[in-house]
């Protein structure tokens, strides 16, 4: 049909407009825009208008009426009269552009109205939904033609179902925002029982911060009361310790008062040694005395008056303490100047001696020299002598089981020298009174004492130490563990000290050299400054020597008949008490140590010595035993020991000595004795031939012998 096609085409042309393009969007009033900003380009008509004009001029134009709306809305395109003014006269196109204006009038209008509905829809939804739902009002009649009619019916069902579609959209609008609304007050409800949650919360936290704050306090209060009494404890730990101090103050006035009593004492009874000492000196001064009959006697009274002088300061120091005082610092310094200058007054006496003596005896030590040097050179004549007969022996007979005649016939004399100075202090050795005791520990103090202080790093002390025995044996005083001692204090004084000395100096290559090789030199060069001064001592240390080790002669003791076993082990040198015999290896320890000691002590000399000429025991002596070792049959594991030892130490002062002389002395040891050794030793004693056997044959490849080790400066060495 025509006019449904038409219609159709209306709507399409109404779907085509700019209000047609209209989208609905229900955020537009959140963005803040207004509901037709959609629809806000003017109006205009369809290209297709001047078409539907034409048709619609062709039919007889009608009026109709049509029923509006209660507000006096009129249908879109139908609300005006089409003007009387078109005639049948008129021209198509004036008759359509005539159609056309009457046509968007009645359009312009809906669009107006519509927007004022919708407009009034969006501010008030119940109004517009009671508006639209009322019923309409009496309409007023106009007469269209049947296809105007049809087109407004078809723009009315148009405008229905729109208004059903926006009912429903807007049903759906409310019930979302019902739903937004129940959401919000479930959320409200939500967090009220949040704000609740909190507020107890925070009561919680406030009960519990006042419950803390009360804790607090209690603890602070707590604390305060353990403070002071922590302070008062304090306080009397103080004055319990300030009693303890004022005590202590109290025990230590006391002590330093006892103290002072027991220094004053000790004071007084030095002075009375000083006094003693000072007297004794003094008589050594008198012009009686055998000693000073050299001197002059105007020297001798000058020595005389002036040991009175020092008698009578110190006797009058000594007066001031007959009142019950002790002395004083002051009065110990004039007694100890007076002692010194007492000393230094008998010494220097002595020197004047001395030289006097010296001088007198000049010419007797030149001519007594002359005759040494040619005796010496008769002792080199019968050494050479000696090692060549020594060799013939060994070839034609065989060695020696003891010692030369002379040789044992040296060994008894010392021996019983030495049982005489032992018998010569018996008294003294075995007293009877406190002070004799007394005196017998002192004097055997200050002989071991500095013997005892010699070691391989003694250095510069050497000769305080050699002073000191030097005055001991002299006869003047010595200060040994605070005291003074001197040896004429007790007429056999000089004879103990001299035993008890050499003694020592054995028992030192026994005990120290034995353990530290190189100790053997600075003890030897003392001994031989000792011997060399006092003779006496030095024949002393032999005979300690010999009757310890039997070997430095060297002579094999036979064992006599009814003799005991020990008892014989003894005289060979072992240590026998309750628990037994030694070990042999401490027994050649021993043994090394004082052969060691031996042969340092005939090759040095003291090196501040005064005196001129050859020394009482030198490297003769060296020379003899050597050659006696090598008469006599060898002994297991001992004679090798002792000849290593031996030439280790003294090796190089014979070789300078002797030069070709010993080196066929070495080459015979090499190449006859040597076997005989290894013959009977065992093999478990073999460390000590493995030594010897390796010294003599680095010895003869290198023709030379090396300085022992610790050997002292070259000034120590004999001429």
């Amino acid at each position: 049909m025509p006019a449904e096609h038409l219609r159709w085409e209306t709507i399409e042309a109404l779907k085509n407009s700019p209000k047609g393009k209209i989208v609905f969007d229900p955020y537009w009033s959140e963005r803040g825009e207004h509901i037709m900003a959609g629809c806000r380009e003017a109006t205009s008509l369809s290209s297709q208008s001047g078409v539907i004009l034409e048709r619609l001029h062709s039919s007889p134009l009608q009026r109709s009426c049509f029923l509006g709306s209660s507000s006096g809305e009129s249908t879109p395109g139908l609300s005006e009269e089409i003007p009387a003014s078109i005639s049948s006269t008129g021209s198509v196109p004036d008759i359509s552009a005539k159609h056309s204006t009457l046509s968007a009038a009645p359009s312009l209008k809906a669009d107006r109205e519509q927007a004022v509905n919708d407009e009034a829809k969006d501010e008030d939804p119940e109004a517009g939904v009671s508006e639209v739902s009322s019923p309409a009002s009496p309409p007023a009649i106009f007469l269209l033609s049947p296809k105007a009619m049809d087109t407004a019916g078809c723009i009315i069902k148009f405008e229905e179902e729109h208004r059903e579609k926006a009912k429903m959209e807007h049903r759906q609008r409310q019930e979302i925002q019902e739903k937004l609304v129940a959401a919000a007050a479930n959320s409200e409800s939500e967090q009220l029982k949040r704000f609740e949650e909190l507020m107890e919360l925070k009561q919680r936290q406030e009960y519990q911060s006042m419950r803390d704050m009360m804790d607090r306090e209690t603890k602070e209060s707590i604390g305060r009361q353990e403070k002071l009494k922590e302070e008062q404890r304090h306080r009397m730990k103080i004055l319990n310790q300030r009693l303890r101090e004022v005590e202590q103050q109290r025990q230590r006035e006391a002590e330093l008062e006892r103290q002072r009593q027991v220094e004053g004492r000790e004071r007084l009874r030095n002075l009375n040694t000083i006094q003693e000492e000072i007297l004794q000196l003094n008589q050594l001064l008198e012009p009686s005395t055998q000693t000073k009959t050299d001197l002059p006697p105007a020297s001798l009274s000058s020595y005389s008056t002036r040991g009175n002088q020092l008698c009578s300061q110190v006797s009058e120091v000594v007066r001031k303490t007959a009142e019950g005082e002790f002395p004083s610092v002051e009065d110990m310094t004039v007694a100890e100047r007076a002692l010194h200058e007492m000393r230094a007054l008998i010494q220097q006496m002595q020197e004047e001696v001395v030289k006097v003596q010296e001088k007198k005896k000049k010419e007797q030590e030149e001519e007594e020299a002359r005759r040494k040097q040619a005796e010496l050179q008769v002792q080199q004549e019968a050494q050479k002598k000696a090692a060549q007969s020594a060799k013939e022996k060994a070839q034609r007979k065989g060695l020696q089981n003891s010692a030369e005649d002379s040789t044992l016939k040296w060994y008894k004399e010392l021996q019983d020298s030495a049982a005489r100075c032992a018998q010569a202090f018996e008294q003294l050795n075995s007293p009877k009174d406190a002070q004799t005791k007394k005196l017998k520990l002192e004097l055997q103090k200050a002989a071991t004492i500095p013997v005892s202080q010699i070691s391989s790093n003694s250095g510069s002390q050497l000769r305080e130490i050699f002073d000191k025995i030097d005055k001991l044996l002299s006869g003047r005083a010595v200060v040994s563990g605070g005291k003074s001692v001197s040896t004429s204090q007790h007429p056999q004084g000089l004879d103990f000290v001299s035993y008890k000395l050499a003694e020592k100096f054995v028992k030192q290559g026994e005990e120290e050299v034995a353990s530290h090789h190189e100790a053997a030199f600075p003890i030897a060069v003392v001994a031989s400054g000792v011997w060399e001064l006092h003779p006496q001592v030095g024949d002393l240390i032999l005979a300690h020597l010999h009757k310890k080790c039997p070997y430095a002669v060297p002579h094999y003791p036979p064992m006599k008949d009814g003799t005991p076993v020990e008892e014989y082990q003894r005289i060979l040198g072992y240590r026998v008490d309750d628990s037994g015999v030694e070990g042999q290896d401490s027994f050649l320890k021993r043994m090394s140590g004082m052969i060691r000691l031996y042969a340092a002590v005939i090759q040095l000399r003291w090196p501040y010595s005064s005196k001129q000429g050859p020394v009482p025991h030198g490297l003769n002596h060296g020379w003899r035993w050597l050659a006696q070792m090598l008469n006599m049959e060898p002994l297991a594991d001992i004679t090798a020991t002792l000849l290593f030892d031996f030439l280790e130490v003294c090796g190089n002062a014979l070789m300078k000595q002797y030069q070709a002389q010993f080196w066929k002395l070495i080459l015979l040891l090499k190449e006859e004795y040597f076997p005989r050794i290894e013959a009977v030793t065992s093999s478990g004693q073999m460390g000590s031939v493995i030594r010897l056997k390796q010294f003599l044959e680095t010895s003869l490849q290198n023709r030379q012998i090396s300085p022992p080790k610790g050997q002292l400066t070259s000034m120590f060495w004999r001429s």
